[in-house]
């Protein structure tokens, strides 16, 4: 196999790793093969192997079906990393890899990529992955040049992960090496959920990222669709629909950034344990009293729709100075969400008639 086709299988297997959330990554994935969008210092990011075959029996992996030796050897990967810094055509280095014979040999490849490119002069944006079963040493020397690092959960438990992949220990390989990633790098580490391949509830999902977040402190946990792949076990295994995941990055939402409980977010799960196809925000909210916007905590702004944190903060500031008796000065404070008015009420006088629809 050409150098060319190497890279392009290599980058191309990478696609089922995250470090956008998906509905984002795919819009320029598209149009920029290898490619994909992220926040911050990076705004181009190249996604890549280092081997392209795996050993793992992961039953939802396309990696599982490559047979032939697609892979590069550290200085290879950072040669052409290197070329397309230098030329304005990637800002950033995602690298993962796949397990072809031992777990070990693998992640040194992985810190060795990183150990060239900071060497050479790179100083731009680095996300490293951490295999199931590494070691310790090598999960600290990733931490030490890489701007983040991450292992992926893959299943909210270890049974559901049994059903998917035999080879893996969930405790051992994943979640112990989760708590040294944590150890590493504090704050700066993220891990990812396919969703929907082992039959998994909602409410699965949503303990385990709770879970995460208390113990763990992620910056951000991924959610990936699953999608069945021609020659795997799952091939005939129905997707998952693309609402579903998306919702679920909205009650993630609810619990990282707007500090609901998990016993919050599950009221708006169905019989079953499932998230309905509504923004989960909306549903919530439903249930509550109208906000007075002049007395408030900012616990209580954090639970309206189309109020964020940011915005949340400038309308307490604001009505430290002076009371706000509108629309117009929720929108001098930032506040654009549509239907804001539904949920909130601007005083005594105003809690029945605080209808405002912007």
């Amino acid at each position: 196999m050409s150098r060319a086709a190497q890279v392009a299988a290599l980058t191309r297997a990478a696609r089922f790793d995250l470090c956008v959330p998906e509905s984002e990554e795919g819009k320029r994935a598209r149009r920029m093969p290898g490619l994909s969008i992220a926040s911050g210092r990076c705004r181009r990011m190249m996604k890549v192997l280092l081997h392209g075959r795996c050993a793992y029996d992961c039953a939802y992996c396309g990696v599982r079906t490559c047979r032939q030796d697609c892979s590069l050897s550290p200085a290879e990967l950072a040669d052409i990393f290197l070329k397309m810094w230098r030329e304005g055509r990637a800002d950033g280095l995602f690298l993962s890899s796949g397990i072809p014979r031992d777990v070990d040999e693998a992640m040194e490849g992985i810190v060795e990529t990183g150990e060239i490119l900071r060497r050479r002069g790179y100083d731009g944006y680095m996300h490293l992955k951490v295999l199931p079963g590494a070691a310790r040493s090598d999960i600290t020397d990733l931490a030490r040049v890489a701007d983040r690092i991450s292992i992926n959960i893959e299943a909210p438990s270890a049974s559901r992960l049994s059903e998917l992949a035999g080879v893996k220990d969930y405790r051992q390989d994943i979640e112990k090496r989760q708590t040294w990633v944590a150890d590493a790098m504090p704050g700066r580490h993220t891990t990812q959920l396919v969703v929907g391949a082992a039959g998994e509830s909602d409410a699965e999902v949503l303990t385990c990222i709770a879970g995460q977040y208390r113990r763990l402190a992620p910056a951000r946990i991924y959610y990936s669709g699953f999608s069945p792949l021609a020659g795997t076990p799952l091939a005939s295994h129905d997707p998952t629909p693309l609402w579903r995941q998306n919702r679920l990055y909205q009650a993630d939402a609810l619990l990282r950034l707007y500090h609901f409980s998990m016993e919050e977010v599950a009221g708006v799960l169905d019989e079953e344990g499932f998230l309905r196809n509504a923004d989960p925000k909306r549903l919530l909210a439903r249930e509550r009293p109208r906000v007075d916007v002049n007395r408030a905590p900012l616990a209580d702004f954090l639970r309206v729709p189309g109020i964020g944190p940011k915005n949340a903060r400038r309308v307490l500031a604001a009505r430290e100075k002076a009371p706000l008796r509108s629309e117009r000065d929720l929108r001098a404070c930032g506040v654009r969400g549509r239907g804001v008015g539904r949920y909130v009420a601007f005083g005594d006088g105003d809690v029945q008639s605080g209808i405002f629809d912007f």
